[in-house]
């Protein structure tokens, strides 16, 4: 297993659904009413989903069918845990770049845990893992034996 280039991969998915995913969906109206499913927030997990798949399919390149469900699932979870490290990372860093106090920086990290709890983590679990199991599986039916009548 290749886990450098699944992190470099699923990396750059992070980037994508973050930052290309996030302004087209921009251009998308906004819900007069608040609320989790709104047509943005339902674009952006579809948008999301195809651009995992299609760097799941790119990602699978070098995979036997065999391997390819196997390597699609840990694939999407690699994917899921480098989305959470980054905005870990990116939370933290952004506190300490505003206020400049390590002490600011500390109290910031036990807010980490309501991010974790909440409908959006769900959600990055699932365009992470949805997408890249089932392009697994697709990829691996040809490892399947064909029926004998």
């Amino acid at each position: 297993m290749n886990i450098e280039r699944s992190i470099l991969i699923a990396f750059l998915g992070n980037y994508l659904t973050n930052t290309v995913v996030a302004a087209v969906v921009a251009l998308v109206p906004a819900a007069a009413t608040p609320g989790v499913f709104t047509a943005q927030y339902i674009s952006y997990v579809v948008l999301a989903a195809i651009v995992v798949a299609i760097l799941t399919m790119w990602y699978l390149k070098v995979f036997t069918p065999m391997n390819a469900l196997r390597a699609g699932i840990i694939f999407g979870a690699v994917g899921f845990v480098v989305a959470l490290l980054t905005a870990f990372v990116t939370g933290i860093s952004g506190v300490l770049t505003q206020t400049g106090s390590l002490s600011q920086m500390v109290q910031v990290i036990p807010n980490f845990w309501p991010f974790i709890a909440s409908w959006s983590t769900l959600a990055l679990l699932l365009y992470w893992m949805i997408p890249a199991a089932a392009v697994g599986w697709w990829k691996g039916r040809a490892a399947a034996p064909a029926p004998m009548m």
